[in-house]
């Protein structure tokens, strides 16, 4: 039951991390979102560990610095593979793919399951494909290239499942020290070799041309430029806002997920934490006043009464 209850408590916990890292995203990059993100979870987590006893070991190091790597290759592909569309398709392609690695390999292992868990599990992907699904791309093909970069994003992130219960289980919140800490090295370095690949093709110093052309084109273009960038550096402070939030959610909900992992079965709790859309979209209706589409409700719906199965099993 208390594996159930915190499968469910990461999904809403991560699907409320996408939301905000959704509004972050906005007004800054994506991959600063991610970055400054990285950074606050690290922060949370260090904390924590003040408070949650753990053993700093090599293995709890290795096990979670390698997530660290999977995690940042999954986000930069899942972010990719998003833009490329549709993502009423290749958003729960990822979803489900990230919930089905870890539970093979958990059948594939040994783990014992009760007979009434494995039909529960199986609805319960059935919703993980309906809760994923984002109305409105109409009937638009996905690119085999697409496909397979939704498909090895949703094995990544299986994969830290299947890391994360590698960890010694007197670690704490080591591995996840070690797991932010990576994934926050690894996306500043990417911000930087962008930063530089712009640079060098003078992206910078056309727009600084662009604003010089501006300034002096016409008598109330500085007034212009100075309400624009006023309103800019607004958007990013709130951007900044935002991502460190996104951070610091998302690093609790992975405390969640190891502590289910650490407490109950892979199997259950990638399952039931691939259902993370259901917290973004019922924020999003709440919040932003979207439309629940009826393919998400009965997503819904059968997740909970996958929930329920599972927690009789």
């Amino acid at each position: 039951m208390l594996t159930v209850v915190l499968g469910l408590a990461g999904a809403l916990v991560y699907g409320a991390a996408d939301f905000v890292g959704g509004l972050a995203a906005r007004r800054i990059s994506a991959l600063r979102v991610t970055a400054l993100g990285a950074v606050s979870g690290v922060v949370l987590l260090l904390v924590g560990a003040l408070v949650v006893p753990g053993r700093w070991s090599a293995e709890a190091l290795l096990w979670g610095g390698v997530s660290g790597v999977t995690g940042a290759a999954a986000i930069a592909l899942l972010y990719a593979c998003l833009a490329i569309g549709p993502m009423s398709i290749l958003s729960p392609l990822t979803a489900v793919t990230s919930a089905i690695v870890p539970l093979t390999w958990g059948l594939a292992t040994g783990s014992q399951l009760g007979p009434l868990a494995y039909p529960a599990l199986g609805l319960a992907l059935v919703a993980v494909v309906l809760v994923g699904f984002v109305p409105g791309e109409g009937a638009v093909r996905p690119s085999a290239r697409g496909l397979v970069m939704a498909t090895i994003s949703g094995t990544l992130i299986g994969a830290f499942y299947i890391l994360m219960e590698q960890t010694p289980d007197d670690s704490g919140l080591v591995p996840l020290i070690a797991n932010r800490t990576v994934n926050a090295t690894v996306m500043i370095a990417a911000i930087v070799v962008v930063a530089v690949v712009a640079a060098h093709r003078g992206v910078r110093a056309d727009a600084r041309l662009a604003v010089l052309d501006g300034a002096h084109g016409a008598p109330h273009a500085l007034g212009t430029l100075r309400s624009s960038a006023a309103g800019l550096r607004a958007g990013w402070r709130g951007g900044i806002a935002l991502a460190l939030v996104c951070g610091v959610l998302d690093a609790a909900a992975n405390v969640i997920a190891l502590l289910g992992l650490r407490l109950g079965n892979l199997e259950v709790v990638s399952v039931l934490t691939a259902l993370y859309p259901a917290g973004t979209i019922l924020l999003a209706a709440v919040v932003l006043r979207e439309r629940v589409a009826r393919p998400q409700w009965v997503g819904l719906t059968l997740a909970l009464a996958a929930s329920a199965m599972l927690a009789l099993a």
